[in-house]
């Protein structure tokens, strides 16, 4: 009997190291569900920061005939056309007094020799996009046109503090806590900045929506990792977050065309984050945050429930609070980042590693936040970027599972990177093939941002994986701070950004292939135990050293990475 109960509570102890809610389906989609408002929170700012077609304003009281109203704006080229000026007209005491005098324009007075200054009495806005934006509202234009882009950067730079806190903070005060504090955090945000009365307010709290964001978006992916079962887990964090998070991506640009003003689309965007308030008594907090903290207790009444749900009969102790902590007593060595640079090979592999996550984040945010100047219906090109990104999520997957690492993660940053280059030879008549390309190029991307999650964490020993992960994912987040400006340089040189981003792709793919490859080679666990950087010879595993098929099946998962 005693021996019957032995071995029930090793099978217990198995289902808490491996498929601990195997029957909890449930619990992988509502936690794959409250991804979704990310998807159209974190890019919302395509259409809320959208910038309208715009002219000088003249004043009401300006003694201009309809003719001299009709030529006070200069023309410039734009995109090698001629179009009216968005930020210069020509001197309104000059027409006033032409108009005055009878004079015609074109015929009596050559425009080109008047004089110009700055719209000094406003702008007027097309609305055949857009009702309102945060830049009509505001005249985020000509000398202001920087704060639009500013605003998006500063919610990266949320972004960026939170991916930095959120792992501590969910360490601290337990996954389930934390997941449902900064859903509350982004949605209260974003219902606040719905009354915003300055641009200045706006992009405070859309900072602090960026800080809420990406930490629910960790806590989540921690939360399904520990309490879904190993087959679950690995669907849940490969394809299942993506998913639903592009899914949500693609809802953005449906609401977006219903509701043209700013301050509705935010208030759209911002309610189904009040649907997440029943999951709390749904999803349950994870066991292993549960014993780390001494709370057995609690953790042994959620692996009762996962057993009783996966039809194993519990015995009456499952959890010994006495060997749990003699076995978290035991004292380990401690690292510091200064380790992930204490030798050449690491130091190699972070550097490069650091420059990979930086290049990868600019040209998918970049593509993402450039829809709005493609060719064509911005609402049907946002949706494509975010349809784009299920095939590429798949395939990423399928990847990972049957092919070579650095040959997957090259062979989708060339192709993105290419196709980005070519962009610029395409006639100026064929725009459809021009926005071709660019999904092409953001397929290869989001495939290369999805695989260099478990690559990263598959080249760092297990003493400083976290560390370095984090480390590369800091880079991402500096990457994403500067992607809005690298779409500011389209305002100067359409093809410029392209240039920029497929260049940068490229060379990012040829350094992918100085990297070691890991496909099939036990993860180390010191740092003496890494593959060393070898440039391009490829070194296949032997037979003693590769890991089992179900680890090739099931790449390492990350704790502290996400979009």
């Amino acid at each position: 009997m005693q021996q019957t109960t032995k071995t029930k509570k090793q099978h217990l102890l198995w289902h808490l190291k491996g498929p601990l809610l195997e029957g909890q389906r449930l619990v992988f989609f509502l936690l794959s569900a409250s991804i979704v408002p990310n998807g159209f929170n974190g890019l919302s700012i395509v259409f809320l920061a959208g910038t309208p077609e715009h002219r000088c304003a003249l004043p009401r009281g300006a003694n201009l005939s309809g003719e001299w109203r009709n030529a006070s704006i200069p023309l410039e080229l734009r995109g090698g056309r001629a179009a009216p000026s968005r930020c210069r007209r020509y001197r309104l005491a000059a027409l006033a007094n032409f108009s005055a005098l009878g004079l015609r324009p074109g015929s009596d007075v050559e425009l080109a020799a008047l004089e110009q200054e700055r719209c000094l009495d406003g702008w007027e806005y097309s609305r055949d996009l857009y009702r309102s934006t945060i830049v009509s509202e505001w005249n985020l234009v000509c000398d202001d046109d920087w704060k639009g882009p500013f605003s998006t950067s500063l919610f990266f730079v949320g972004v960026l503090f939170g991916s930095f806190i959120s792992g501590q903070l969910s360490d601290k005060f337990g996954r389930k806590n934390v997941l449902f504090v900064t859903m509350g955090m982004q949605t209260g945000f974003s219902f606040v900045q719905v009354f915003c009365t300055s641009w200045e307010m706006f992009s405070v709290l859309f900072m602090l929506v960026g800080m809420g964001q990406i930490s629910n978006y960790v806590a989540a992916f921690v939360l399904g990792t520990e309490i879904l079962g190993k087959s679950v887990r690995i669907l849940f964090c490969t394809l299942g977050v993506c998913i639903f998070y592009a899914f949500g991506y693609m809802l953005l640009p449906l609401f977006a065309y219903f509701l043209r003003d700013w301050r509705t689309l935010l208030l759209a965007l911002t309610l189904p984050g009040l649907l997440c308030i029943p999951l709390w008594w749904v999803i349950p907090e994870s066991p292993r945050w549960l014993i780390s903290q001494g709370r057995f207790q609690e953790a042994e009444a959620i692996i009762r429930k996962a057993a009783k749900m996966n039809g194993i009969t519990a015995p009456d102790v499952i959890l010994d609070p006495i060997e749990l902590q003699d076995s978290n007593s035991q004292k380990q060595q401690a690292y510091t980042i200064l380790d992930l640079v204490k030798t050449q090979n690491i130091r190699t592999v972070t550097i490069m590693s650091v420059i990979l996550w930086m290049i990868i984040s600019v040209g998918y945010f970049g593509l993402s936040l450039d829809t709005p100047n493609l060719h064509g219906d911005i609402y049907v090109n946002c949706f494509l970027s975010a349809v784009i990104e299920v095939p590429a999520y798949i395939i990423s997957w399928l990847l990972l599972r049957n092919f070579p690492r650095r040959y997957s993660m090259a062979a989708a940053l060339f192709l993105g990177g290419c196709v980005l280059l070519f962009i610029q030879l395409v006639p100026a008549h064929i725009r459809v093939l021009s926005v071709l390309l660019v999904m092409v190029g953001k397929f290869g991307i989001t495939s290369a941002f999805s695989m260099v999650y478990v690559y990263t964490a598959e080249l760092y020993p297990t003493v400083v994986r976290n560390m370095g992960v984090g480390a590369s994912s800091m880079a991402s987040r500096l990457g994403s701070i500067l992607s809005p400006y690298f779409v500011y340089l389209g305002a100067y040189d359409r093809f410029l950004p392209y240039i920029l981003m497929g260049s940068l792709t490229v060379l990012s793919g040829i350094l992918t292939l100085f990297l070691p490859e890991s496909y099939g080679m036990p993860l180390p666990d010191t740092t003496e135990q890494m593959l060393t950087v070898k440039g391009l010879k490829y070194r296949p595993a032997s037979n003693s050293t590769r890991v089992s098929r179900e680890e090739e099946e099931n790449p390492v998962i990350l704790k502290s990475t996400a979009f």
